[in-house]
């Protein structure tokens, strides 16, 4: 996945974006926000100087049709998302890695950028029986995510399943 070391504007320019282009997709964010012309040039020195945030996805008990949609999507494509939009450096559904390499990564990435990714989750965390209908990386889902989720900046319930329960959820739950 990519390293959350680049910048939006590196990755843009790389992909043969102009900067004129640049500036105007600054100048119609700020449009589009209700900010003035001066914040324009505050947007781009930000996409121009910060790094892009890393995203960890995690998977809980769910139907796993938002990533079947996110990777199907035509606007925008998952490879432009994935490629210069978020810097994805965790999603075990979609990266090559797997098993004891992955938990290896997920690890690397927490400790690399402690306070500074966003979570993103998909499905939800059982709580009956200690959470035991849900084992991910060798120790409940739930564990998982209470722990990964100290650590983040921000977290994104993704989906139904995650906010709602989804089918997982419908009675009866032995799951909880």
């Amino acid at each position: 996945m990519a390293g959350a070391t680049e910048t939006f504007y590196s990755v843009i320019r790389r992909q043969g974006i102009t900067r004129r282009s640049f500036h105007k997709f600054c100048s119609l964010t700020a449009a589009s926000l209700g900010l003035g012309p001066l914040d324009a040039s505050s947007i781009a020195s930000a996409l121009e100087t910060k790094p892009r945030v890393p995203v960890i996805w995690l998977h809980g008990l769910e139907c796993t049709c938002c990533s079947e949609s996110f990777i199907r999507s035509a606007h925008p494509l998952i490879k432009d998302a994935l490629l210069s939009m978020i810097s994805l450096d965790y999603d075990d559904t979609i990266m090559a890695a797997a098993g004891h390499q992955a938990e290896a990564i997920l690890e690397e990435t927490r400790a690399k950028y402690k306070g500074k990714y966003v979570l993103a989750v998909e499905g939800n965390p059982p709580l009956k029986e200690g959470g035991m209908f849900c084992i991910d990386g060798g120790k409940p889902f739930v564990e998982k995510l209470r722990s990964m989720a100290e650590e983040s900046m921000a977290i994104i319930a993704w989906g139904t399943c995650a906010s709602w329960g989804c089918v997982q959820a419908a009675k009866p739950n032995p799951t909880g």
